[in-house]
């Protein structure tokens, strides 16, 4: 299937170097060796192939080669200086791609070395809107189709339900017995591993590291850089409480999601809010990537305790609030309250199950499915 950031990349490329990241297995390479097809004597080197990695360490492609691909290249030391030099001095024309997953990412956030030479692409697991137009399938289709596999390609293209499974199986051991090693200590995995089971079961709730920590017998700072490897590794992302001021919110506990819907470990609705959070952070990903925009995505919880399990934001102002619900079209009282009190922004109750959607005062009553697929990724 034809990826939304195809085209974008596509048109990208013909202008300036083009990083390409997200979690592993999400279709990076897969997505590029597609790109490469359509450019004449394109070539792709993978750092992690000895033949590739000879070309790319001698600089050897073929200098006719309109597009070259480097995967994985992050794994090079010293690449931020290589590609720079590779990028000023390439033939005139010549198009270059860079994939990666957690260096990758983390190198985009400092744009060392290279800044004004590239522009970043953040390629997430398929949404409801992608599958809606690669397929021509009803949006109530795709998003059930997400909730039963996951989003990421070969899970969700699998011919049967078992193969999801047993590929979710092989992926999780494979990222924290490979890729964790990259940040961590071997004697460390154990550990690790335990921390993202009981991620697996907490979906949804605000995070207590303090608590966690007990419970593996290790200090709250190393849990947290384990938190901070996991979302490095794109394996998970945090949704950190809305508030004006910045540094009150990064004190209060954060909500963990996967990347993978699959990976959850709790009922339809834990699963249902973990979906709708993944393809809020893409939403608010490519509107970044494709149009510099300052997105955030937030929850909103009060000193009652009162929530409200989403807030879109830009500029740190909210541009919309969500709640999710698999089939009770009651409004919280709370988010008719925040409806009220930012009425520009927007607030949408979004049911899984839901005969009729309606608006009530402020607050928009949405089948999810279809409100999901009107998001721009």
């Amino acid at each position: 299937m034809e990826r939304t950031l195809t085209p974008l990349i596509q048109t990208d490329l013909g202008r300036k170097m083009v990083f390409l990241s997200g979690p592993r297995q999400s279709g990076k390479t897969t997505l590029a060796r597609s790109l490469a097809a359509a450019w004449p004597d394109a070539q792709v080197l993978n750092w992690d192939v000895a033949d590739d990695r000879r070309v790319i360490l001698h600089q050897s492609w073929s200098p006719r080669a309109r597009l070259v691909v480097f995967d994985e290249l992050h794994k090079m030391r010293g690449w931020k200086v290589w590609l720079k030099g590779v990028y000023d001095g390439r033939q005139e024309g010549q198009a270059i791609l860079v994939t990666g997953s957690a260096r990758l990412e983390t190198f985009r956030q400092s744009g060392e070395s290279l800044a004004g030479r590239y522009f970043a692409w953040r390629l997430h697991p398929i949404t409801v809107k992608e599958w809606v137009a690669a397929s021509g399938a009803t949006p109530e289709a795709a998003l059930g189709r997400i909730l039963e596999r996951g989003g990421f390609p070969e899970p969700f293209l699998a011919d049967e339900p078992v193969d999801a499974e047993r590929w979710r199986q092989r992926y999780l051991e494979d990222v924290i017995r490979e890729d964790i090693l990259e940040f961590s200590r071997i004697g460390e995995i154990r550990a690790m591993r335990l921390f993202v089971d009981m991620l697996r079961t907490r979906v949804g709730s605000p995070l207590s590291l303090a608590s966690l920590a007990r419970d593996l017998q290790v200090s709250p700072t190393t849990l947290g850089r384990y938190l901070e490897i996991l979302e490095a590794l794109h394996i998970v992302f945090t949704v950190r409480p809305f508030h004006r001021n910045i540094a009150r919110a990064l004190l209060k506990e954060p909500k963990v999601y996967f990347f993978d819907t699959g990976l959850v470990n709790g009922d339809d609705g834990a699963r249902f809010e973990n979906a709708c959070a993944a393809m809020l952070l893409r939403h608010a990903h490519f509107l970044q990537d494709s149009a510099g925009r300052a997105m955030s995505l937030h929850y909103v919880r009060d000193k009652e305790g009162r929530e409200i399990d989403f807030a879109l934001c830009e500029n740190d102002e909210p541009v919309g609030f969500a709640e999710c619900k698999l089939s009770d079209p009651a409004i919280p009282p709370y988010l008719a309250s925040i409806a009220e009190r930012f009425p520009s922004a927007g607030a949408s109750l979004l049911v899984r199950y839901l005969r009729q959607p309606e608006l009530r005062g402020r607050v928009s009553v949405e089948r999810a499915a279809d409100w999901l697929a009107t998001l721009s990724a």
